[in-house]
């Protein structure tokens, strides 16, 4: 074969690769955005950055609705966790839905491969109940199916495949996940004691107020140096009058006589 020719097979394979990829390769918004009824959907899809998600995926079916205001209340955190929910990571158009071999199905999700989902919280159950009526709901034990699909919207087999239905899935659980819920907040710290005031500080304590008005303090302690003066001067003033009189005794009084 030569050089030419084999540059010929080349460029031949290299075209059909890339026609390949062109077609393989799908844009969530741009679809949604020639529906009006999904405007809101198609802008949370973004705001959340679920849109980007969506796009690196190469199988993928979007259940869209018409009426995502049951959202607005919720915290992105919240959004993002039930809009998940309605990315599954499978191609199921409408003749794939009828053609369900028990008639029922479970559904892996864009949620359960978040890593967040808790036991059957990323799954859906799919069910053909015959004709065209098929519903969707969560997988959890216990949920019912109130999701009907209305319809096809969009279709690129076997890439894309967007749905609608009728309502937004919001299992209970998903929208109150305790990955959500804010923190208790810690206890406020005891309030210190008042400090006294300058008033309080100066003014006597009681225990100093009765000393000062006991009778024992307003006089000298009995260990004092000035309670032994005292009794000094009392002995020695005795001693000079008994003296006195025995003189007056002793020289006076014959003196008198």
């Amino acid at each position: 074969m030569s050089p030419i020719s084999s540059a010929s097979h080349f460029a031949l394979f290299f075209s059909f690769f890339l026609l390949f990829s062109t077609a393989s390769a799908f844009n969530i918004t741009r679809i949604l955005s020639n529906y009006s009824d999904f405007g809101s959907f198609n802008d949370m899809l973004s705001r959340n950055h679920l849109a980007e998600d969506i796009n690196n995926r190469r199988t993928i079916t979007i259940l869209a609705v018409d009426n995502v205001s049951p959202l607005d209340s919720l915290s992105s955190a919240a959004q993002k966790r039930v809009l998940s929910l309605h990315v599954v990571l499978d191609y199921y158009d409408i003749a794939k839905l009828k053609k369900l071999s028990k008639k029922s199905a479970v559904l892996t999700t864009l949620y359960q491969s978040s890593g967040q989902a808790r036991g059957r919280q990323g799954f859906l159950n799919v069910t053909s109940k015959g004709g065209d009526q098929i519903v969707f709901g969560s997988a959890i034990a216990g949920s019912s199916l109130n999701s009907n699909l209305v319809k096809s919207v969009a279709a690129q087999p076997y890439n894309i495949s967007v749905l609608q239905v009728s309502s937004l899935i919001m299992p209970d659980s998903v929208v109150r996940s305790k990955s959500t819920q804010r923190p208790a907040k810690a206890p406020a710290p005891a309030s210190p004691a008042p400090a006294p005031s300058p008033e309080d500080a100066d003014s006597p304590s009681p225990t100093a107020d009765a000393s000062a008005s006991s009778p024992i303090a307003d006089g000298p302690v009995a260990d004092s140096p000035e309670a032994d003066s005292h009794g000094v001067a009392s002995a020695s003033g005795g001693s000079l009058a008994m003296v006195g009189m025995v003189l007056f005794f002793v020289w006076g009084l014959p003196k008198m006589i």
